[in-house]
């Protein structure tokens, strides 16, 4: 009896369209184009907007904690901040309790701000064509998606996420 070949891989799977990792690129290179127009009148840079979440959540945090919430170094971190300080939105003091640590904090002007950006998540529904709902219902599942990424690299050794 003839031997039969295994079966081939399904090609289908390395299309380009049914890439998760391209899907969550273009997607987040939309996202990012959506928003400019919506922060401009703010003043603000989808990167500095982001910062100004953080802060507006919590206002006073060290430098490195806001570069962990946002998964940024220092060395990106930095020139936001500088920037958002010349701008008048943030204040860099050094910790009382550690001078090597810089805290940032929210200005007045910065405080002021967040009332502007409260419509900045209806608009991006609205030009998504989702409703404010159903933006939540995808973060989760992002937010799920990441964690779960995140603890599949922990497990990892060191050797194979060092490149």
């Amino acid at each position: 009896m003839p031997r039969r070949a295994a079966p081939a891989p399904d090609a289908d799977w390395l299309a380009l369209d049914r890439q998760l990792c391209f899907a969550l690129y273009a997607s987040s290179l939309a996202m990012t184009k959506l928003y400019k127009p919506l922060l401009e009148p703010l003043g603000l840079t989808y990167p500095q907007y982001l910062v100004m979440l953080v802060l507006w959540e919590r206002d006073g945090l060290a430098v490195g904690e806001i570069g962990e919430r946002l998964a940024l170094d220092s060395g990106t971190l930095t020139p936001l901040l500088k920037r958002l300080e010349l701008a008048g939105l943030v204040l860099r003091l050094r910790d009382t309790g550690d001078e090597r640590r810089v805290r940032v904090a929210l200005s007045a002007a910065g405080r002021a701000l967040r009332h502007r950006a409260e419509a900045v998540p209806q608009a991006i529904a609205t030009a998504s064509g989702c409703t404010l709902g159903e933006l939540r219902d995808l973060t989760a599942q992002l937010q799920g998606l990441r964690q779960r990424l995140a603890d599949t690299l922990a497990a990892l050794p060191s050797s194979s996420t060092a490149a």
